[in-house]
């Protein structure tokens, strides 16, 4: 097993593979000054004050102080470069089309009666226009999988679209979009089949026309609590409507389908400095087979590629896709200025404790989970593509934030890498969990699913870990196996991202 980690020839800094003392040769005439944790930075070379730390052949930042050679290096010794302008960014002249070849083509999966992505599951989701009815839902969601779903064995599951929007709220302020848009496109998931039914409050802002549209505020898919008689009368209507769609879901079956039908999801969380390492580009290699072999992915997470987003521009294929990335940057960048922080309030205790010093750190490791395939459209939050490849989805960082937003855009799962590990997952969508060391899996063995670490030690290639990450997310997709979140239903609420006002 191999002791560090150096990245490329340019970087004079390197990452130990394993906690190693004081007084340790590392490598030949180099010997530790200080205990350096896993994961962790060493100087390669003596470093003077505001000299450049150069990791991923990149600078993450300039010394506050000198820094001998084999001197541990951990966020307080960095000061924060300028983020890149994201003005006249370079685009298109790094497109790469020597994809590696991908061992599948298909997967078996549940075609959508709109033609949009196929779905992986087959589930009935119940919408709210707010909050309110968050209780009676759920007593009533608990009382269907008991005595209905049982009649139904090809639904998978019945799963509540709980969240903290709908009433209290400006609901015309411009940045009410981003909520809105959330909602009426998780309606419409593919994991759902087509089958639309809402639970209302009655009297909430965010009307059922405005959720669905006039058009499918109806009887035959509409609860309002406020017109039922009591409580016994909202879960009658509530159980009596749900068992109806069942019926229809229950007909759905799973057939063999190209991968351009398949949508799948990157996100990482809970990062640490093996995961730009490891598990991000073991999930990029995973994502250009995806891609090669014509399957739409999306990587998201706007403060987490910021710092990177010249690298990103590089792989766009038109200057219209350039410029979008380019305004989602400058929109992020005021949101982040009205709140009076910037992207430096991004990484974590669990980070540093990591071994990431800071933001521009965390991000070379995050934009790697994209692979190298060329980037073919840039989406607000919790738009829907229009494009198949791979495509850039802005939203914010936070792990329960970004993925309603990708769940919105029609992920039909999500494969999510973790240094420090989490048990976040999604009822709508199974969650794959990648980690980037084998301490974590060892620690967590039956909640993440595939481990990395041999990566880092050395003992496998990233193509081995992400041909192996590709299979999987196919057998998920098709429904042969499931992921440990699926298994354990460890579920997290959707939280919407609102930057609009509340009232």
């Amino acid at each position: 097993m191999r002791d560090y980690v150096k990245l490329t020839e340019r970087d004079n800094v390197a990452v130990v593979t394993h906690d190693v003392s004081k007084g340790v040769e590392i490598m030949p005439g180099l010997v530790l000054l200080d205990d350096i944790p896993q994961a962790h930075k060493f100087a390669l070379v003596d470093i003077p004050k505001d000299g450049e730390i150069i990791r991923y052949g990149v600078v993450l930042g300039y010394a506050l102080d000198a820094i001998k050679r084999g001197a541990w290096i951990n966020e307080h010794m960095l000061k924060l470069p300028t983020s890149p302008s994201v003005d006249n960014m370079k685009w298109g002249t790094n497109i790469r089309k020597d994809l590696p070849e991908a061992p599948r083509k298909t997967f078996m999966g549940y075609r959508n009666p709109d033609g949009f992505y196929a779905g992986t599951r087959n589930i009935l989701g119940i919408q709210t226009t707010v909050q309110c009815v968050q209780g009676v839902l759920d007593v009533a969601v608990d009382k269907i999988r008991r005595e209905i779903l049982p009649k139904y064995p090809n639904v998978d599951d019945v799963v509540a679209i709980n969240h903290a929007y709908g009433c209290g709220v400006a609901i015309n302020a411009p940045d009410a979009k981003f909520p809105i848009r959330a909602l009426q496109n998780i309606a419409r998931h593919p994991n759902f089949g087509g089958q639309l039914m809402v639970v209302s409050l009655g009297c909430e802002k965010l009307t059922v026309e405005r959720l669905v549209g006039a058009e499918n505020n109806t009887p035959e898919n509409v609860v309002v609590l406020q017109d039922c008689k009591g409580f016994n009368a909202m879960m009658s209507a509530i159980m009596d409507m749900a068992e109806k769609k069942m019926k229809v879901l229950n007909e759905r079956r799973r057939e063999e389908l190209p991968l351009s039908e398949l949508l799948v999801g990157m996100q990482c969380g809970g990062s640490d400095a093996f995961s730009g390492v490891s598990a991000n580009p073991s999930a990029g290699y995973a994502a250009d087979m995806l891609v090669q072999a014509g399957a739409t992915v999306m990587f998201s997470e706007v403060t987490e590629v910021r710092d990177g987003v010249n690298f990103i521009a590089e792989r766009c294929v038109s200057a219209e896709v350039r410029d979008k990335l380019a305004d989602e940057m400058r929109w992020y960048d005021k949101y982040l200025d009205a709140g009076e922080v910037d992207r430096s309030a991004n990484p974590t205790p669990g980070n540093k404790k990591g071994g990431l010093s800071n933001i521009v750190e965390k991000a070379m490791g995050s934009i790697a989970k994209s692979g190298t395939s060329p980037i073919v459209e840039v989406l607000s939050p919790a738009e829907r593509p229009t494009k198949h490849g791979m495509i850039y989805a802005a939203t914010p960082a936070s792990d329960i934030v970004c993925g309603p937003c990708q769940l919105a855009s029609g992920i039909g799962l999500q494969v999510f890498m973790t240094g420090r590990g989490t048990p976040y997952g999604l009822a709508a969508a199974p969650v794959i969990k990648v980690c980037s060391r084998n301490e974590m899996k060892e620690q967590w063995p039956d909640v993440i699913d595939i481990s990395a670490g041999a990566v880092v030690t050395g003992e496998k290639t990233i193509q081995e870990v992400g041909t192996e990450l590709f299979n999987f997310i196919l057998d998920v997709a098709s429904g042969t196996k499931k992921p440990y979140t699926e298994q354990y239903g460890l579920h997290n609420f959707l939280c919407i991202f609102n930057p609009a006002p509340i009232t």
